[in-house]
Protein backbone atom coordinates (compact mmCIF):
# COMPACT_ATOMS: atom_id res chain seq x y z
CA UNK A 1 0.00 0.00 0.00
CA UNK A 2 1.08 3.60 -0.41
CA UNK A 3 -0.27 6.49 0.91
CA UNK A 4 0.23 10.45 0.00
CA UNK A 5 0.14 12.79 2.77
CA UNK A 6 -0.72 16.70 1.59
CA UNK A 7 0.15 19.69 3.71
CA UNK A 8 2.88 17.94 6.21
CA UNK A 9 4.68 19.96 8.58
CA UNK A 10 7.63 19.64 10.59
CA UNK A 11 6.50 18.72 13.63
CA UNK A 12 4.42 15.85 12.27
CA UNK A 13 7.51 13.88 9.99
CA UNK A 14 8.51 12.22 13.71
CA UNK A 15 4.91 10.53 14.04
CA UNK A 16 4.86 9.40 10.53
CA UNK A 17 8.44 8.23 11.08
CA UNK A 18 7.44 6.29 13.97
CA UNK A 19 3.87 5.01 12.14
CA UNK A 20 5.97 3.92 9.26
CA UNK A 21 8.66 2.07 11.31
CA UNK A 22 5.61 -0.20 12.82
CA UNK A 23 3.82 -0.76 9.29
CA UNK A 24 6.81 -1.59 7.15
CA UNK A 25 4.87 -3.02 4.61
CA UNK A 26 3.31 0.89 3.78
CA UNK A 27 5.08 3.36 1.92
CA UNK A 28 4.50 6.86 3.21
CA UNK A 29 5.31 9.82 0.87
CA UNK A 30 4.55 13.34 1.56
CA UNK A 31 4.78 17.15 0.41
CA UNK A 32 4.17 20.32 2.84
CA UNK A 33 1.62 21.69 0.16
CA UNK A 34 -2.15 21.31 0.68
CA UNK A 35 -4.30 19.69 -2.13
CA UNK A 36 -4.82 21.73 -5.00
CA UNK A 37 -5.74 21.22 -9.20
CA UNK A 38 -1.86 20.94 -9.69
CA UNK A 39 -0.69 19.63 -5.93
CA UNK A 40 -2.98 16.36 -6.84
CA UNK A 41 -0.47 15.21 -9.44
CA UNK A 42 1.82 14.52 -6.48
CA UNK A 43 -0.71 11.72 -5.67
CA UNK A 44 -0.35 9.73 -8.57
CA UNK A 45 0.19 5.93 -8.11
CA UNK A 46 -0.33 6.23 -4.81
CA UNK A 47 -3.51 4.22 -2.95
CA UNK A 48 -4.99 6.70 -0.49
CA UNK A 49 -4.48 10.17 0.95
CA UNK A 50 -4.27 12.28 3.86
CA UNK A 51 -4.95 15.42 4.14
CA UNK A 52 -4.86 18.77 6.53
CA UNK A 53 -5.59 22.12 4.80
CA UNK A 54 -8.00 25.06 5.97
CA UNK A 55 -9.16 26.26 2.92
CA UNK A 56 -11.43 24.84 0.54
CA UNK A 57 -10.70 20.86 -1.65
CA UNK A 58 -12.05 21.76 -5.16
CA UNK A 59 -13.78 19.80 -7.37
CA UNK A 60 -11.06 19.82 -9.54
CA UNK A 61 -8.68 18.08 -7.56
CA UNK A 62 -10.64 15.66 -6.34
CA UNK A 63 -11.19 15.14 -10.01
CA UNK A 64 -7.57 14.20 -10.76
CA UNK A 65 -7.53 11.99 -7.29
CA UNK A 66 -10.34 10.18 -8.90
CA UNK A 67 -8.81 9.44 -12.26
CA UNK A 68 -5.44 8.04 -10.13
CA UNK A 69 -7.81 5.58 -9.04
CA UNK A 70 -7.48 7.06 -5.45
CA UNK A 71 -10.92 6.99 -3.45
CA UNK A 72 -9.89 6.76 -0.17
CA UNK A 73 -9.39 10.22 1.62
CA UNK A 74 -8.53 10.67 5.87
CA UNK A 75 -7.89 14.25 7.18
CA UNK A 76 -5.79 14.54 10.09
CA UNK A 77 -8.16 16.98 11.57
CA UNK A 78 -12.28 17.56 12.93
CA UNK A 79 -13.44 20.10 10.39
CA UNK A 80 -15.05 18.88 7.33
CA UNK A 81 -16.23 22.52 5.99
CA UNK A 82 -13.69 22.79 3.23
CA UNK A 83 -15.67 19.66 1.59
CA UNK A 84 -18.36 19.70 -0.83
CA UNK A 85 -19.68 16.44 0.04
CA UNK A 86 -22.00 16.38 -3.36
CA UNK A 87 -18.15 16.17 -4.52
CA UNK A 88 -17.17 12.95 -2.69
CA UNK A 89 -20.78 10.83 -3.35
CA UNK A 90 -19.99 12.52 -7.26
CA UNK A 91 -16.87 11.17 -7.28
CA UNK A 92 -17.08 7.98 -5.24
CA UNK A 93 -15.22 8.92 -2.63
CA UNK A 94 -14.92 7.32 1.14
CA UNK A 95 -14.06 9.92 3.99
CA UNK A 96 -12.52 9.70 7.40
CA UNK A 97 -11.10 12.32 9.81
CA UNK A 98 -10.20 12.74 13.65
CA UNK A 99 -12.53 14.16 15.95
CA UNK A 100 -11.34 13.41 19.12
CA UNK A 101 -7.62 13.95 18.76
CA UNK A 102 -7.20 16.25 22.14
CA UNK A 103 -10.52 17.19 23.55
CA UNK A 104 -8.35 18.58 26.65
CA UNK A 105 -6.07 20.45 24.40
CA UNK A 106 -9.04 22.75 23.09
CA UNK A 107 -10.67 22.86 26.16
CA UNK A 108 -7.57 23.76 28.01
CA UNK A 109 -6.41 26.61 25.72
CA UNK A 110 -10.18 27.80 26.28
CA UNK A 111 -9.76 28.12 29.85
CA UNK A 112 -6.54 29.80 29.47
CA UNK A 113 -8.06 32.79 27.09
CA UNK A 114 -10.96 32.99 29.58
CA UNK A 115 -8.45 33.63 32.69
CA UNK A 116 -6.39 36.13 30.44
CA UNK A 117 -9.05 37.88 30.05
CA UNK A 118 -10.44 37.98 33.29
CA UNK A 119 -7.37 38.93 34.62
CA UNK A 120 -6.59 41.17 32.45
CA UNK A 121 -2.98 39.87 31.39
CA UNK A 122 -2.83 41.87 27.93
CA UNK A 123 -3.13 45.20 29.79
CA UNK A 124 -0.08 43.83 32.22
CA UNK A 125 1.55 43.10 29.63
CA UNK A 126 1.56 46.47 28.06
CA UNK A 127 2.15 47.91 31.73
CA UNK A 128 5.68 46.07 31.96
CA UNK A 129 6.26 47.02 28.08
CA UNK A 130 6.37 50.48 29.66
CA UNK A 131 8.38 49.72 33.07
CA UNK A 132 4.80 50.36 34.84
CA UNK A 133 4.93 47.53 37.70
CA UNK A 134 2.21 48.67 39.28
CA UNK A 135 -1.08 46.81 39.84
CA UNK A 136 -3.40 49.25 40.87
CA UNK A 137 -6.22 49.92 38.84
CA UNK A 138 -5.86 47.01 36.85
CA UNK A 139 -8.28 44.44 39.04
CA UNK A 140 -9.33 41.20 37.50
CA UNK A 141 -12.08 38.79 38.25
CA UNK A 142 -12.53 35.47 38.90
CA UNK A 143 -14.62 32.72 37.02
CA UNK A 144 -16.21 30.94 40.22
CA UNK A 145 -19.31 32.29 40.83
CA UNK A 146 -19.41 33.12 37.05
CA UNK A 147 -22.13 31.90 34.46
CA UNK A 148 -20.14 30.11 31.82
CA UNK A 149 -22.75 29.54 28.81
CA UNK A 150 -21.42 26.65 26.38
CA UNK A 151 -22.76 26.24 22.72
CA UNK A 152 -21.99 22.65 22.10
CA UNK A 153 -21.54 20.01 24.43
CA UNK A 154 -19.36 17.30 22.24
CA UNK A 155 -15.74 16.08 22.93
CA UNK A 156 -14.42 19.16 23.76
CA UNK A 157 -17.39 21.19 25.16
CA UNK A 158 -18.04 18.59 27.97
CA UNK A 159 -14.65 18.76 29.31
CA UNK A 160 -15.13 22.55 29.20
CA UNK A 161 -18.13 21.90 31.32
CA UNK A 162 -15.92 20.13 33.74
CA UNK A 163 -13.46 22.36 33.91
CA UNK A 164 -15.94 25.68 34.43
CA UNK A 165 -17.67 23.10 37.30
CA UNK A 166 -14.19 22.95 39.12
CA UNK A 167 -13.65 26.24 39.07
CA UNK A 168 -17.16 26.87 40.63
CA UNK A 169 -18.81 28.27 37.84
CA UNK A 170 -22.90 28.05 37.21
CA UNK A 171 -22.53 26.14 33.77
CA UNK A 172 -25.37 26.84 31.12
CA UNK A 173 -25.43 24.75 27.60
CA UNK A 174 -27.21 23.67 24.67
CA UNK A 175 -26.44 20.95 22.17
CA UNK A 176 -28.95 19.12 19.73
CA UNK A 177 -27.57 15.77 21.14
CA UNK A 178 -27.02 16.91 24.76
CA UNK A 179 -24.18 14.52 26.74
CA UNK A 180 -26.34 12.17 29.19
CA UNK A 181 -23.48 12.53 31.93
CA UNK A 182 -23.80 16.39 31.79
CA UNK A 183 -27.44 16.11 31.53
CA UNK A 184 -27.98 14.56 34.99
CA UNK A 185 -26.02 17.80 36.08
CA UNK A 186 -29.01 19.80 34.88
CA UNK A 187 -27.38 22.31 32.84
CA UNK A 188 -28.92 22.37 29.73
CA UNK A 189 -31.65 24.82 28.46
CA UNK A 190 -33.62 24.05 25.54
CA UNK A 191 -32.70 26.68 22.98
CA UNK A 192 -28.88 28.60 22.09
CA UNK A 193 -30.63 31.98 23.36
CA UNK A 194 -30.73 31.36 26.50
CA UNK A 195 -27.32 30.37 26.71
CA UNK A 196 -26.82 33.59 24.86
CA UNK A 197 -29.04 35.21 27.57
CA UNK A 198 -27.57 34.34 30.60
CA UNK A 199 -23.72 33.94 30.11
CA UNK A 200 -21.09 36.17 31.37
CA UNK A 201 -18.55 34.11 29.43
CA UNK A 202 -19.84 32.65 26.48
CA UNK A 203 -17.88 29.95 24.52
CA UNK A 204 -18.48 28.20 21.50
CA UNK A 205 -17.27 24.33 20.61
CA UNK A 206 -19.63 23.21 17.60
CA UNK A 207 -18.49 22.53 13.89
CA UNK A 208 -19.52 24.81 11.56
CA UNK A 209 -22.72 23.35 9.87
CA UNK A 210 -23.98 25.58 7.23
CA UNK A 211 -27.05 26.59 9.55
CA UNK A 212 -24.72 27.85 11.73
CA UNK A 213 -22.61 30.03 10.18
CA UNK A 214 -22.77 33.75 11.62
CA UNK A 215 -23.93 31.59 14.86
CA UNK A 216 -23.28 34.92 16.70
CA UNK A 217 -24.42 37.81 14.65
CA UNK A 218 -26.07 41.22 16.08
CA UNK A 219 -29.01 39.55 17.26
CA UNK A 220 -27.15 37.49 19.16
CA UNK A 221 -25.06 40.49 20.61
CA UNK A 222 -28.36 42.15 20.97
CA UNK A 223 -29.05 39.74 23.55
CA UNK A 224 -26.41 39.42 25.70
CA UNK A 225 -24.99 40.79 29.26
CA UNK A 226 -23.27 43.90 29.09
CA UNK A 227 -19.59 43.19 29.46
CA UNK A 228 -20.13 39.22 28.04
CA UNK A 229 -16.68 37.89 27.26
CA UNK A 230 -16.64 35.64 23.99
CA UNK A 231 -14.63 32.88 23.35
CA UNK A 232 -14.02 31.21 19.99
CA UNK A 233 -11.88 28.24 19.50
CA UNK A 234 -14.49 26.59 17.38
CA UNK A 235 -14.75 28.05 13.75
CA UNK A 236 -14.03 31.61 12.91
CA UNK A 237 -17.41 31.28 10.94
CA UNK A 238 -19.64 30.96 13.77
CA UNK A 239 -18.86 34.10 14.69
CA UNK A 240 -20.06 37.51 12.36
CA UNK A 241 -16.68 39.48 12.96
CA UNK A 242 -17.63 42.93 11.78
CA UNK A 243 -20.99 42.95 14.55
CA UNK A 244 -18.53 41.40 17.11
CA UNK A 245 -16.11 44.54 16.22
CA UNK A 246 -19.31 46.85 16.43
CA UNK A 247 -20.37 45.31 19.68
CA UNK A 248 -16.38 45.70 21.00
CA UNK A 249 -16.85 49.33 20.18
CA UNK A 250 -19.95 49.59 22.13
CA UNK A 251 -19.29 47.75 25.10
CA UNK A 252 -21.49 44.99 24.89
CA UNK A 253 -18.61 42.47 24.44
CA UNK A 254 -16.21 43.17 27.11
CA UNK A 255 -13.50 41.05 25.99
CA UNK A 256 -13.09 38.13 23.47
CA UNK A 257 -10.60 35.20 23.54
CA UNK A 258 -10.46 34.37 19.30
CA UNK A 259 -8.32 31.70 18.40
CA UNK A 260 -10.37 30.61 15.00
CA UNK A 261 -11.62 33.91 12.33
CA UNK A 262 -13.44 34.43 9.85
CA UNK A 263 -10.77 35.40 7.31
CA UNK A 264 -7.39 33.88 8.87
CA UNK A 265 -6.09 32.16 6.03
CA UNK A 266 -4.87 35.58 5.08
CA UNK A 267 -3.36 36.29 8.43
CA UNK A 268 -2.80 32.82 10.36
CA UNK A 269 0.58 30.87 9.75
CA UNK A 270 2.16 33.74 7.55
CA UNK A 271 5.18 36.40 8.48
CA UNK A 272 4.82 39.92 8.10
CA UNK A 273 7.61 42.29 8.46
CA UNK A 274 4.96 44.73 10.07
CA UNK A 275 1.35 45.18 11.54
CA UNK A 276 1.04 47.99 8.24
CA UNK A 277 1.61 44.65 5.76
CA UNK A 278 -1.28 42.98 7.33
CA UNK A 279 -4.37 43.96 4.53
CA UNK A 280 -7.24 42.43 6.53
CA UNK A 281 -9.41 45.06 7.89
CA UNK A 282 -10.84 42.61 10.52
CA UNK A 283 -7.71 41.52 11.87
CA UNK A 284 -6.65 44.97 12.17
CA UNK A 285 -9.75 46.66 14.05
CA UNK A 286 -9.10 43.53 16.76
CA UNK A 287 -5.36 43.27 17.11
CA UNK A 288 -4.49 45.74 19.04
CA UNK A 289 -7.47 46.16 21.58
CA UNK A 290 -6.11 45.52 25.39
CA UNK A 291 -9.51 43.22 25.45
CA UNK A 292 -9.23 40.58 22.94
CA UNK A 293 -6.59 38.14 23.08
CA UNK A 294 -5.79 36.11 19.62
CA UNK A 295 -3.88 33.23 18.67
CA UNK A 296 -2.97 31.65 15.47
CA UNK A 297 -5.29 28.72 15.69
CA UNK A 298 -2.97 26.47 18.23
CA UNK A 299 -5.78 25.51 20.31
CA UNK A 300 -5.22 21.87 18.85
CA UNK A 301 -1.48 22.58 19.05
CA UNK A 302 0.03 20.14 21.64
CA UNK A 303 2.15 17.00 21.01
CA UNK A 304 -0.89 14.19 22.37
CA UNK A 305 -3.04 16.19 19.76
CA UNK A 306 -0.51 16.17 16.40
CA UNK A 307 0.77 12.38 17.10
CA UNK A 308 -3.00 11.11 17.37
CA UNK A 309 -4.00 13.13 14.83
CA UNK A 310 -1.19 11.59 12.39
CA UNK A 311 -1.40 8.24 13.66
CA UNK A 312 -5.70 7.89 13.49
CA UNK A 313 -5.94 9.13 10.42
CA UNK A 314 -3.44 6.84 8.63
CA UNK A 315 -4.68 4.26 10.69
CA UNK A 316 -8.11 4.84 9.37
CA UNK A 317 -6.65 5.49 5.58
CA UNK A 318 -4.43 2.24 5.79
CA UNK A 319 -7.97 0.24 7.28
CA UNK A 320 -9.72 1.52 4.25
CA UNK A 321 -7.49 0.80 1.59
CA UNK A 322 -7.41 -3.33 3.51
CA UNK A 323 -11.60 -2.96 3.19
CA UNK A 324 -11.64 -2.78 6.13
CA UNK A 325 -13.79 -0.81 8.44
CA UNK A 326 -11.89 2.75 10.23
CA UNK A 327 -12.44 3.79 13.37
CA UNK A 328 -14.14 7.70 12.55
CA UNK A 329 -15.99 7.14 9.30
CA UNK A 330 -17.62 9.96 8.13
CA UNK A 331 -21.16 9.99 6.64
CA UNK A 332 -20.93 12.02 3.60
CA UNK A 333 -24.75 11.71 2.43
CA UNK A 334 -25.66 13.54 5.57
CA UNK A 335 -25.27 17.68 4.67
Amino acid sequence: MKIYLYGVREDEQGYMKEWSNAHPDVELDYTNQILTEETADLAKGYNGVVLLQTQAYTRAALEKLQSFGISKISVRNVGLDGFDFKDLRDLGFSLTNVPVYSPNAIAEHTTSLMLRLLRRVPEFDQKFANTDFRWFPTIGEEINGKTVGIIGTGHIGSVVARIMMAFGAKVVAYDIKPNPYLENLGIYVDTPDEVIEQADILTLHTPLAKRDVHMIDADAFAKMKDGVILINAARGGLVDTDALIAALDSGKVGGAGLDVLESENDVFQKKFDSINDVKDPQFKALINRDNVIITPHTAFYTTTAVHNMVFDSLNDNLKMLENKAPKYPVDITVE
